[in-house]
């Protein structure tokens, strides 16, 4: 099976590829021009550069191939950025893999559009209805939290500065998954037999965990004492309605404001299944997967044995 990563640059692309090259699979790494794999990666699969959004005939480029794995997301999070990456460019990926009849495409994307509220969510969305149409065999990877998305508040808390709560610290959890073991998860996926589209939401080993537990797990990490500070998620909806007058005349104003819609969405939602019949967010039916833990990784990244990941533009600390 030969298989095609698109986003192989991202932080989950690269680890869909070591996986795959672990498990000595054909891959094909689908990259923006410029972008460069580790030279490791580069030596053990099939680099074709191509911006599958700006490129008319990227689409030619690309040998034949059996399954894809798309890991393919909007940065910032922006309505234009959503709009071209979460949803064009996957179109446009998938309109590929109709057209050389593949087996599986699987699609990592994120268990906060089943209540979607933002651009990104919609937009990521309008794609997965498009595979939900397609003839195309697939599986739709929602993924919770991921380990780099709760590292923001690591130098405050090594400097004693307080670990930052909204509200009292309780009003969201997770199951955070490591990249490792997401990307065991997604690449398991390939070896399933699949007709039509299946949805598989998933999060790290339990027990979710709430902001405040994260405190004590990175405080002990770090071994400092526990100190935190709370702030009001209204915040965020204070500095909107000072900008929402500028965002109406100025394209940069406007991405602040949905900036701030989507710190605010992270500081009062879940990640976590939705139980539609119960209207709340369901941690013993979201399923797990791995066995990396938070607290396992809050010590390698301050041993320095881990280095700090990326974080994505819409970060809140």
């Amino acid at each position: 099976m030969r298989v095609l990563v698109a986003g192989a640059t991202g932080y989950m692309g690269a680890a869909v590829l070591r996986e795959l090259v672990a498990r000595r699979v054909d891959v094909v790494a689908l990259v923006r021009p410029g972008r460069l794999l580790p030279e490791a990666l580069r030596k053990a699969v099939t680099v074709v550069e191509a911006d599958v959004v700006e490129d008319a005939d990227w689409s030619e480029q690309i040998p034949a191939f059996d399954a894809v794995i798309s890991c393919l997301a909007s940065r910032s999070g922006a309505p234009d950025d959503a709009q071209k990456v979460d949803y064009e460019a996957n179109r446009r990926l998938l309109a590929c893999a109709e057209r050389h009849h593949i087996r599986h495409f699987v699609l990592l994307s994120a268990i906060c559009v089943q209540r979607p509220r933002l651009a990104f969510q919609r937009e990521k969305l309008r794609f997965e209805r498009l595979l939900h149409d397609s003839a195309v065999p697939s599986t739709i990877v929602r993924a919770t939290a991921f380990f780099r998305s709760l590292v923001g508040q690591i130098e405050r808390v090594k400097a004693g500065k307080p670990f930052l709560l909204f509200g009292n610290g309780e009003l969201t959890a997770c199951k955070p998954i490591s990249d490792s073991d997401l990307a065991r998860f997604i690449v398991n996926q390939l070896d399933e037999h699949r007709e039509g589209t299946v949805v598989r939401p998933i999060g790290g080993p339990g027990p979710a965990i709430a902001p405040a537990a994260q405190a004590v797990l990175l405080c002990n990490a770090a071994n400092v004492p526990l100190k935190t500070r709370s702030l009001p998620p209204q915040m965020f909806d204070w500095f909107r309605w000072l900008l929402m007058p500028l965002a109406l005349v100025s394209p940069s104003f406007a991405k602040r404001v949905e900036f701030l819609r989507i710190a605010k969405f992270y500081a009062t939602e879940s990640m976590l299944c939705w139980d539609h019949d119960d209207q709340r967010y369901d941690a013993d039916g979201t399923p797990e997967f791995g066995t990396d833990t938070l607290a396992a990784f809050y010590r390698a990244v301050l041993s320095g044995s881990e280095s700090a990941p990326e974080r994505g533009e819409h970060r809140l600390f």
